[in-house]
């Protein structure tokens, strides 16, 4: 398959594109606000779909639906065209699905606190190891009495559970303290107060519902311009649904065209403050997920915000213009350049006199080496710049063939209520939904290492019962 161009080299007037074929091996978006790394990924998003890739993206400025609506001339687009060497652009719309998880502007993005796993849940709640611990503790009872827990009244009423029984438990995994569970009950109280309950509740978002077969790849926008304010929620769900797809596709190797491409937008959220054991297993999954015909792109405003064990294993770079007033951030511009192969021009200096638009730009070739850096012109988008009107995203969201599975939330019996049942002691909870399952999920599956780590007598004991379990 030839190479998808998407911009013009400034030196040399030569065209520079990416090798489909290498776009599993992911990659990085980085540059100061302002200098257009939205548009390099709505244009690398409708590249990706026209050859059949589904992506999934988050909009955290509110400026991304336009990729639904065909685009149009305009004289600023005309100037980018005549720069590019471009004498026309053919217009179209991406096959867009509008995702919100606060169910305000799109399909609700929904999962639950069981998919999500005691290490994401205790990322949500900023808790300790041995907080961390007896969420793991109450996941275990929960299954063990055939309930599961989907939102946070739901795991209130486990943890209420588990300290009214902390003597039968503590036996087996370890001490409960109680001013551990308290801890933890506060820390709900807060999440709570954050609106968290809008996108705990089923059904669940189904990784084959992202990649239903169409004429091309579908897209995907998951509506964050609010969600951002609440960063750990943002970037835990994002970690969530890169999860799901680690876990539920099947190895495919290399294809001519990589099956989803999954974009990481302001990614210092995921790994500021990110645990030693939770950044491990995320290289673990970028390192992996490739096999699955997954690319990852993480987008923040600089390439340091990401850490170097996953830094090394972005093949891709666009590198749009930084600002450096201090020395500091003079430091910091020496650290990118040394990422990119350069000839005939000093990325350094480069980085800082980058227009609008213009990036240093460095995609694998088809043998998966590195590309000599071009100073570059990125290609104009094809979908419109403006936002779609409310009114048109909301018949977008009322033709979307995905809202008859997901418009309406599935109402299940409360945990409290099912506990009592069961044990014939009164848990004074009220709660929304759950199913009954004995089986892990496979994110609990995916973090049960990351619990391995922790190395007081809670988490050791917690392993030796579920390894006992089995």
């Amino acid at each position: 398959m030839e190479k998808e161009i998407v911009a013009r080299d400034l030196v040399n007037q030569a065209a520079v594109g990416f090798e489909p074929s290498m776009m599993n091996r992911h990659g990085m978006i980085a540059g100061a606000t302002g200098t257009g790394k939205t548009v390099t990924v709505r244009l690398l998003v409708e590249r990706l779909s026209a050859l059949g890739t589904h992506c999934f993206l988050a909009d955290v400025k509110g400026d991304l639906s336009g990729l639904a609506a065909a685009g149009a001339s305009t004289d600023k687009l005309t100037e980018r065209m005549q720069r590019v060497g471009l004498s026309d652009l053919a217009f179209r719309a991406a096959p867009v699905h509008f995702w919100d998880p606060l169910g305000m502007q799109g399909l609700p993005l929904r999962t639950t606190i069981a998919a999500l796993g005691p290490a994401l849940v205790a990322r949500l709640l900023k808790l300790n190891d041995t907080q961390t611990g007896i969420i793991q503790i109450a996941m275990k009872v929960a299954a063990r009495e055939g309930v599961t827990i989907v939102n946070l009244q739901d795991l209130r009423a486990i943890l209420q559970y588990v300290s009214e029984h902390a003597r039968e438990f503590s036996a087996e995994f370890g001490n409960i303290a109680p001013a551990s569970v308290a801890a933890i009950q506060r820390s709900l109280l807060a999440l709570e107060e954050e609106g968290a309950e809008t996108f705990l509740g089923e059904p669940s978002l189904a990784v084959e519902d992202l990649m239903a077969p169409s004429h091309a790849g579908s897209v995907h926008v998951m509506v964050a311009d609010t969600l951002i304010e609440r960063p750990k929620t943002y970037a835990t769900l994002l970690l969530y649904v890169l999860s799901q797809l680690y876990e539920k596709l099947p190895e495919v190797g290399d294809l001519e065209v990589p099956k989803f491409a999954f974009f990481f937008d302001e990614a210092h959220l995921l790994f500021d403050d990110c645990p030693d054991v939770l950044l491990d297993k995320i290289e673990q999954v970028v390192r992996l997920i490739r096999s699955k015909g997954v690319g990852v792109f993480f987008i923040s405003q600089s390439i340091n915000d990401i850490p170097p064990k996953i830094l090394a294993q972005l093949g891709n770079r666009i590198q749009h213009g930084v600002r450096a007033f201090t020395d500091k951030e003079r430091k910091a511009i020496k650290l990118i350049a040394q990422n990119f192969r350069s000839e005939g021009f000093d990325i350094s200096e480069a980085l800082t006199a980058l227009g609008v638009g213009e990036a240093i730009v460095s995609f694998l070739d088809k043998e998966g080496k590195p590309q000599v850096a071009s100073k570059a012109l990125i290609y104009p988008p094809v979908t419109r710049f403006q936002p779609l009107t409310p009114e048109e995203r909301q018949q977008c969201i009322a033709h979307d063939a995905l809202k008859a599975r997901y418009g309406q939330t599935i109402a299940r019996t409360p945990v409290a209520e099912l506990l009592q049942k069961q044990s014939g002691k009164t848990v004074k909870e009220e709660g929304a939904a759950v199913r009954r399952s004995n089986r892990e999920t496979p994110l609990e599956a995916f973090f049960t290492s990351a619990v391995r780590s922790i190395g007081n007598q809670v988490g050791r004991a917690i392993m030796r019962s579920i390894f006992k379990s089995r």
